[in-house]
């Protein structure tokens, strides 16, 4: 792999990792057009996953902090809101509950429950079938699948939840599971399921972009405990640049991102991921 071709596959996965569009299935597309074969094709794309992975944690670093903070802080809650216990209370256990923060972290580590299974149960296969003649295929019918839920999503009544439930949470996981399969938008699929069980924009798009951070983390762990992340037909400064490339403009895609989904403009990616879904198809027959 020359270096050019490593940072345009790395400014696909920044650019396409938090657009609902599939950077899983993009970055197949665009290495199907750069005709890139590599022998490390899962190491590489873990790679530039771990470049957006550190774009999430600087765009969001005030959230990140916060909830690191308040994952640590205990106390103790009163029986009656806003008041402190009386006499008759003091031979009681003091209850501890788990704050906002704690809570919140909480709902992430159950939101990934449903990938780790995957991950573990489904991995070598999904290896194996990003290597396979008919990818091309597979990625286009999960392309239309995205457009699917991000037309339901655009098109359903919201209800504005003020938090994200515990049920949403794993119910949003399992839609991060499904995503595993190339094509499926990751970012479109948790994000219009969590739209879809009536959660607010703004909430969604960031439980969406924090829930990615320990899969892939892990992921990456488990590659490094396995034998490591080897690249040896692809070389150090290919890698380099094209996680520089993601890292860079995952910065960006992340800010546009969010504010694309406040403003519920979900349906032109719908259209876009049709299109895409029909053309990537079509390739794999010509």
């Amino acid at each position: 792999m020359e270096t050019l071709e490593a940072v345009i596959l790395g400014i696909v996965q920044g650019l396409t990792e938090f657009l609902p569009v599939s950077s899983s299935g993009h970055l197949q597309i665009a290495k199907a057009l750069l005709g890139v074969e590599i022998e490390e094709n899962l190491a590489f794309d873990i790679t530039l996953h771990a470049a957006t992975v550190l774009s999430t944690i600087v765009v969001l670093r005030g959230e990140v902090v916060r909830l690191l903070r308040g994952m640590f802080s205990f106390g103790r809650i009163p029986d009656r809101q806003g008041e402190e216990p009386n006499a008759s209370d003091r031979n009681r256990k003091h209850r501890i509950r788990l704050n906002d923060e704690q809570a919140y972290v909480l709902k992430l580590a159950i939101s990934m429950i449903p990938v780790g299974i995957v991950g573990f149960a489904c991995k070598d296969r999904i290896d194996a079938m990003l290597g396979s003649p008919y990818i091309l295929t597979v990625v286009g019918s999960m392309l239309l699948l995205t457009a699917l839920l991000l037309a339901f999503a655009y098109y359903a009544r919201p209800r504005a939840k003020e938090t994200i439930s515990y049920r949403d949470a794993f119910i949003i996981g399992i839609a991060q599971a499904a995503a595993a399969m190339p094509g499926l938008s990751r970012s479109g699929s948790t994000i219009a399921t969590g739209l879809l069980l009536g959660n607010r924009k703004e909430s969604v798009a960031q439980f969406s972009f924090l829930m990615v951070l320990a899969p892939i983390l892990g992921e990456m762990f488990l590659e490094l405990v396995k034998g490591g992340i080897s690249f040896d037909t692809i070389g150090a400064i290919p890698v380099a640049a094209g996680f520089a490339a993601a890292f860079v403009t995952g910065c960006l895609a992340c800010k546009f991102m969010i504010g694309i989904v406040k403003r519920g403009k979900l349906i032109w990616f719908a259209i876009y991921c049709a299109i895409a879904g029909i053309v990537s198809i079509i390739c794999n027959f010509i």
